[in-house]
């Protein structure tokens, strides 16, 4: 994903107080595109960088100014040259009058924030690593269970949307019914979010939606989790034929690049899925404080069948 110069600005305009001096006219020039890192994106003024947005410090400025002008003018155009998104003046530094009236020539955004350079550069990066992420829609209920973020999936008419009620009645927390936005925020980390559109609503066949926040309070519903858990629902047919009854690897399903631990439930009358699902997250917690119960059967096994042969 990308965002203009424009977008950069107004998202960030009350935290970094932004005025523009010059170059009004390439507010929509591009910041960045998805995947790319944040400090790539922006930091302090770099001609080896030439598509970062370039900040100008107390340190740039001082530096630049000791600089004879015919240095000054080679820095300038070198600077306009790489054609970066924008050039940001922080700490209410006035900036060089050379530099505004170039920038106003090429259509180059220059900004200037009150804050020191360092923070702005911080509070960019963050919005930019969140702005420009990876991310993807997907059909399921996303919860919190036991404070582990679970996507419940399966086909229609498995009664996920009943699991995830029922879930809520045992106290746990609903993220998003139906849909549910992902988006990959950092190296190992997905975070899923519910579109504004379906916000609190659950939709259970036969009572239609219904506003989990209004009946059950809010301290049933949870605005993000970090997706950690996938329990994938499947009929009993489908179990026989497509997966194994004890799997020797843990399953995982690709979200936005990662591999997510996934659990395949099968779905029969008199089965309480609840439970189930709750002892599926507590065995993923097990899993990721590095107790492998699957490894540890087999180790068993091992050491009994060497003691019988021996």
């Amino acid at each position: 994903m990308t965002v203009t110069v424009q977008q950069l600005v107004d998202a960030n305009d009350e935290s970094l107080q932004f005025t523009w001096i010059a170059g009004r006219s390439g507010a929509d020039r591009l910041v960045g595109t998805g995947g790319t890192a944040p400090a790539d994106l922006i930091g302090y003024l770099n001609l080896i960088h030439p598509a970062r947005v370039h900040v100008f410090g107390r340190a740039e400025t001082d530096y630049y100014g000791h600089l004879d002008p015919v240095r000054r003018t080679a820095i300038l155009g070198d600077l306009i040259a790489g054609h970066p998104p924008a050039v940001i003046v922080a700490k209410g530094i006035p900036p060089d009058p050379e530099l505004v009236r170039l920038c106003e020539e090429d259509g180059l955004p220059l900004l200037a924030s009150p804050l020191p350079a360092a923070r702005v550069i911080d509070l960019l990066r963050y919005w930019l690593a969140k702005a420009t992420a990876d991310s993807t829609s997907m059909h399921g209920v996303f919860m919190d269970v036991l404070g582990l973020g679970v996507l419940i999936s399966g086909e229609s008419g498995l009664g996920k949307s009943e699991l995830a009620l029922e879930l809520v009645s045992r106290g746990h927390g609903l993220v998003a019914d139906d849909v549910v936005d992902f988006r990959r925020i950092a190296p190992h980390a997905i975070e899923g979010r519910c579109p504004p559109l379906l916000r609190n609503m659950l939709e259970v066949r036969g009572l239609g939606l219904l506003d989990i926040r209004t009946i059950f309070g809010e301290t049933a519903m949870r605005p993000k989790m970090k997706l950690k858990l996938i329990v994938h629902l499947v009929r009993t047919s489908t179990m026989e034929s497509d997966y194994q009854r004890l799997p020797l690897e843990a399953l995982t399903q690709d979200v936005l690049g990662l591999p997510v631990r996934k659990v395949v439930i099968p779905v029969a009358a008199g089965r309480n899925m609840a439970v189930l699902t709750e002892a599926a997250v507590r065995s993923t917690v097990l899993s990721l404080r590095g107790i492998d119960t699957m490894g540890d059967f087999i180790a068993r096994q091992n050491r009994l069948i060497r003691d019988s042969e021996g």
